[in-house]
């Protein structure tokens, strides 16, 4: 049947139709979901702090730390050490060069650069002493194995006045040696420490910059800062010179930490491969590594004792240990290749023999910080009970409220006659 063009179209109800079915769309909202988190309806504890409360608090924790602090001082009290900076050993001490063995030879430490703390005080007679002269010095195979003549070698004597350890720990200490400096601190190639292989191509990316390679593009072995400012002074076992030279046995093993052999592995280079860095090219015949001198990062310790770097620019690191044998009493001596320079940068090197406690080496700072702090807490308790039981405060007056005081008013007020001549 044919519409009526006067007849009204049902398009229009139908679009309607259409419209109420679809879903109405859930408007957008910033509001916190009704939970007791958003909502910051969790519960919590708010203390009202009180001089009963307070009070007691300052003498339980100045109770607590002043005896800690105690503790803690004679702990590192305890602590057994010689040290004996030896920067300038090569040019201040008596050259012996004629009998190096003889103990007559030496001159007596100046005060300021040695020091000791024993249980038994040293008598005089007992004084550290030094002496210098040079040698053909033989480099072990794990540093070279070269033999280098007229190599400077400082002599430190020390008395030991008691039986100390063990263990015993001796460690090289440097000062003003900035181990920090941001590119220092990244001055290295994880993958090669690692072992993995690292092409002339391929080190040229790393951050071992700006030593990773010489100038015929051979990689350095292993590159970087930071290894090649490794610490070379060789320092000999102690020997005890009044019981026929006979050597107190210190070892490498055990100084580095036993996770940091996990960094290090067996490298894939081969020793035509790769150089040494520059300052360890001396200690190699024609400053290149060969097969029987291409150095073994997963064992060499003192390596891995020097890559773990110090985050104060006065620092001290382990070079030797002896676990169980103690130091008997008597007269000892050190005998040292002084190559590593110190002066030229302003720094100090020394050496440092010491036993330890449960709370480690000789360092009081620790202990003192706990005296003072439990000291103040008992005095600022002290104190604020007098004041308390003197003139005390009664809780919640509201007379101590600002806006309940009597203050002078900010505001100001000016005559008729003030504005104009202001205006004037």
């Amino acid at each position: 049947m044919a519409r009526n063009a006067n007849e009204p179209s049902d398009d229009s109800s139908d679009r309607r139709t259409d419209a109420a079915d679809e879903p109405k769309k859930k408007e957008k909202s910033r509001r916190p979901a009704n939970t007791a988190f958003r909502q910051q309806r969790l519960k919590a504890w708010q203390p009202i702090l009180t001089p009963k409360t307070v009070l007691p608090l300052f003498f339980i924790v100045g109770i607590i730390f002043a005896p800690i602090g105690g503790l803690l001082i004679w702990a590192s009290s305890t602590v057994q050490e010689v040290s004996i900076d030896y920067s300038n050993c090569v040019r201040d001490a008596p050259d012996i060069s004629s009998n190096p063995n003889d103990p007559n030879a030496l001159s007596d430490i100046p005060s300021n650069l040695a020091s000791s703390s024993f249980k038994t005080a040293l008598v005089s007679g007992q004084a550290s002493t030094w002496g210098r002269y040079n040698k053909t010095f033989q480099y072990p195979l794990t540093r070279g194995g070269r033999a280098i003549e007229n190599t400077p070698m400082c002599v430190l004597e020390f008395y030991v006045p008691n039986d100390i350890g063990g263990p015993v720990f001796l460690y090289y200490r440097l000062t003003n040696f900035y181990q920090n400096h941001r590119r220092y601190v990244s001055s290295l190639d994880v993958d090669q420490l690692n072992g993995k292989f690292r092409d002339n191509g391929t080190i040229g990316g790393s951050d071992c910059d700006p030593l990773k390679a010489d100038g015929n593009g051979t990689a350095y072995y292993p590159c970087g800062l930071i290894a090649n400012s490794l610490f070379n002074d060789t320092i000999n076992q102690p020997y005890k010179v009044d019981d026929n030279n006979n050597i107190y046995g210190m070892t490498e093993n055990g100084i580095a930490w036993g996770s940091d052999a996990d960094l290090y592995g067996d490298t894939a280079y081969k020793a035509d491969q790769v150089v040494p860095p520059p300052n360890w090219q001396p200690r190699y015949e024609n400053g290149r590594y060969n097969d029987s001198t291409l150095p073994n990062l997963h064992t060499d310790y003192a390596f891995q004792v020097w890559m773990r770097t110090a985050g104060l620019p006065a620092f001290s690191k382990l070079a030797l240990r002896n676990d169980n044998e103690a130091m008997k009493l008597g007269r000892y001596r050190i005998e040292i290749a002084s190559v590593f320079p110190v002066t030229t940068y302003g720094g100090t090197k020394s050496i440092l023999l010491s036993t330890r406690t449960v709370m480690g080496g000789k360092n009081p700072f620790l202990g003192i910080a706990y005296v003072v702090v439990g000291g103040l807490c008992i005095l600022l308790g002290a104190v604020f009970t007098a004041t308390h039981l003197i003139k005390p405060r009664k809780l919640g007056d509201h007379t101590y409220l600002t806006w309940n005081n009597d203050q002078p008013s900010a505001a100001t007020t000016t005559t008729v006659g003030e504005r104009a001549r202001a205006g004037a």
